[in-house]
């Protein structure tokens, strides 16, 4: 039988961790990119004029909500054409902000 080394269970721990903190996003990332986001979604929370507001959703909730508009199965045309052109930890980085955001 064979078993893993103390090396190769490091790496696997170490690559966990890594994998980890790039899900939770980069929230110094997301304030960077959110500035298009609060064109028209109020910094302040508010709803305004329909638009709902993003701030202190999940990280979760935000982030299957934008991939939804990525993958065009929600409908909003402008929110597919913003989704469409994020990366998933560009995604990942709003989130995080956003949640943090009251």
């Amino acid at each position: 039988m064979n078993r893993p080394s103390a090396k190769a269970l490091l790496f696997v721990l170490t690559a966990g961790i890594a994998l980890e903190n790039a899900a939770a996003g980069d929230r110094e990332l997301g304030q960077y990119l959110s500035s298009e986001c609060v064109t028209c979604h109020r910094v302040s929370g508010q709803n305004a004029q329909g638009i709902p507001k993003i701030t202190g959703w999940p990280e979760d909730q935000f982030v299957a909500v934008m991939n939804a508009y990525k993958d065009k199965q929600r409908d909003n045309p402008v929110m597919q054409t913003i989704a469409g052109r994020l990366e998933t930890g560009d995604i990942a980085a709003l989130a995080a902000y956003f949640r943090t955001q009251k």
